[in-house]
């Protein structure tokens, strides 16, 4: 007879060494689930729900109560089950050999990490000692302060960037129309990458504004609080969006369907942390080094966001080999819960 594999929750609320301000306030606590599935070989596999308010999915209470009901020793079929409708839980079931995915995809050598500002005038010094650590890409949160201002203290971060250096600016949906029309056409012409979901993504007829965006101004229009979960990768797919994809894996279901429609349809794809413990920073950073699309500097640079273990990650460098994470132990992470 089967052994049935052993399910482990553990939820978590860590503190941000640093307050993050984004156009949405100031977000102080992370809270999530980790998961930890133990083969009936003893192999060991980690996960990590960690919904983000604003992006949609379900509460982090249901996804708690979904894997409560599973109980300690669940059959592997309900497991592979719920793998369907919960982030983090496949990659886990891979990991202790449950499951498998469909295709082996080589690990690309390195990836380019694009280092995140903060908002406002701090913004300066850290892009600063960024660009003297060598990175090429820096994302800038916007939206925050008066137009006026952020605008004065654009051209003063443009100055500082090197000849071939980009900027990125994201606006977690700040703007309205008129405001983001503002921004863009200020960008044209300038070392702006992109501009990132410029548009509350449930703003009314927020989508063909995007699109409408996206096809007016030359500097391209990056989507991120509107792909809040698989859905909405095939329903953009669907439109034939021009613009940039920001993918969360850890906020996807099926993180491999998605990656593979997007390679398929030759899309610019930016692979972004969720501002996850260390046990779904690694498993997302995973899709961004099997990536077979045209590669662009990751969105993961943001360093330990949490004390101790949990959020330990390797140093901030403005590129990353799959070796620094291969050694990565999640069970380290597991454990400082504990």
């Amino acid at each position: 007879m089967e052994t049935s594999p052993e399910l482990a929750i553990r939820r978590y609320a860590l503190p941000f060494r640093s307050p993050l301000r984004t156009a949405r306030g100031a977000w102080t606590v992370r809270e999530g689930i980790l998961i930890r599935v133990t083969g009936a070989d003893g192999r060991l596999g980690y996960g990590e729900i960690a919904p983000i308010q604003g992006f949609g999915g379900r509460p982090l209470d249901d996804c708690a109560a979904e894997l409560e009901r599973l109980g300690r020793f669940p059959a592997r079929e309900a497991l592979v089950t719920q793998a369907k409708v919960l982030p983090g839980l496949r990659g886990a079931l891979v990991e202790a050999g449950i499951d498998s995915v469909s295709t082996a995809s080589r690990m690309r050598e390195y990836v380019a990490v694009a280092a995140l500002l903060p908002a406002g005038r701090a913004a300066l010094p850290v892009l600063r000692d960024r660009l003297e650590l060598g990175f090429r890409v820096a994302k800038w949160k916007v939206g925050v302060a008066p137009i006026a201002d952020e605008l004065a203290l654009l051209d003063d971060l443009l100055a500082l960037l090197p000849s071939g250096a980009r900027l990125r600016l994201d606006a977690n949906g700040a703007w309205d129309r008129r405001q983001a029309e503002r921004w863009l056409d200020v960008a044209a012409g300038r070392p702006i990458e992109h501009v990132e979901q410029p548009i509350d993504a449930q703003a009314r007829g927020a989508d063909d504004l995007l699109q409408g965006l996206a096809a007016d101004y030359p500097v391209p229009v990056a989507l991120d609080e509107s792909i809040a979960g698989d859905a909405d990768v095939a329903a953009w797919l669907d439109r034939g969006w021009s613009g940039v994809f920001v993918i969360k894996p850890t906020l996807l279901v099926d993180p491999e369907y998605a990656v593979d429609r997007l390679a398929a349809a030759g899309a610019n794809v930016v692979f972004s942390s969720a501002l996850e413990t260390a046990v779904g920073f690694r498993s997302a950073l995973r899709w961004a080094f099997t990536w077979r699309g045209e590669p662009r500097a990751v969105g993961f640079g943001v360093g330990s966001l949490f004390t101790g273990p949990a959020g330990e990650v390797p140093p901030l460098a403005p590129f990353w080999r799959w070796s620094d994470f291969e050694r990565m132990d999640p069970a380290a992470s597991w454990n400082a819960l504990n």
